[in-house]
């Protein structure tokens, strides 16, 4: 980890840059932090475990700098996080422990086809009045599925639980900040085997680089959430969730590579 902290900075700035613009989008979002920045860990030429390596190490660090943010910034609504938590953490630890029995990867698919179709509504929802914010109610089953599914299946805490807490009628605003500060507490408990059987090998010039741009932009990405309109949260939150979902899918395919 020191040897990195002297690394040349033309080696390190594209992290730094994936690291800054993949939080913004999910500090603003709550959403695709781990997907755009895996995927354009791997377009430089980053080998696939590396990637994954370095993401989940800094996806730790970076969901705490975000969850104080969105705290500042009041964009928290507490009832809602003590309602996500538990849950949350269970299915989190649940996901974890049966990885090595149950592939995460044959169900997530058929997940992400209902993610986009989601985020389909969702933009259309954007371009038309949003529904009055009122409180959901279906919140522990979602914690318990994304939480599972984030840990089994790579993730999709954010994607999951952000856009169905949309659907119900939450305020985009608290629903983003929410989510945000429970993904904390949610990829700490699953990640800490993981940074533990790894050791500090785990910290290698790319972690460093996302940890450093993540860190930079979480305030910005809490800023935004707290200063975009209702209507263009659920737009953008409706193409980001399109976007990665048909992603995955067309990855899954076998069209992307």
């Amino acid at each position: 980890m020191i040897d990195s902290l002297y690394a040349h900075v033309s080696d390190i700035l594209p992290f730094i840059l994936i690291g800054f613009g993949a939080q913004m989008i999910d500090g603003a979002l709550g959403m695709a932090y781990g997907v755009i920045s895996s995927t354009l860990l791997l377009a430089v030429g980053v080998p696939p475990s590396r990637a994954s390596a370095s993401v989940h190490a800094a996806e730790t660090f970076t969901t705490g700098v975000s969850a104080i943010s969105h705290i500042l910034h009041g964009n928290v609504d507490w009832k809602l996080f003590g309602r996500l938590i538990v849950p949350g953490v269970i299915g989190g630890v649940t996901g974890a422990y049966l990885l090595t029995h149950i592939d995460g990867a044959v169900v997530k698919p058929f997940v992400q086809v209902y993610l986009a179709t989601i985020g389909v509504y969702l933009i259309w929802r954007g371009f038309h009045l949003p529904p009055k914010p009122r409180d959901p109610k279906w919140v522990a089953p979602l914690g318990l599925l994304g939480g599972f599914m984030d840990a089994s299946g790579g993730g999709g805490w954010g994607p999951i639980v952000t856009s169905n807490l949309l659907l119900q009628g939450a305020s985009p605003r608290h629903t983003i900040g929410t989510v945000n500060s429970v993904e904390f507490i949610l990829t700490l408990s699953i990640s800490l085997t993981f940074l533990f059987h790894l050791g500090w090998a785990t910290f290698t010039t790319y972690t460093l680089g996302l940890l450093i741009g993540g860190v930079v932009a979480a305030p910005f990405g809490a800023m935004l959430a707290r200063r975009i309109s209702p209507r263009w949260l659920f737009t953008c939150v409706g193409i980001i969730l399109t976007l990665t979902s048909l992603f995955g899918v067309s990855k899954w395919l076998g069209y992307i590579g």
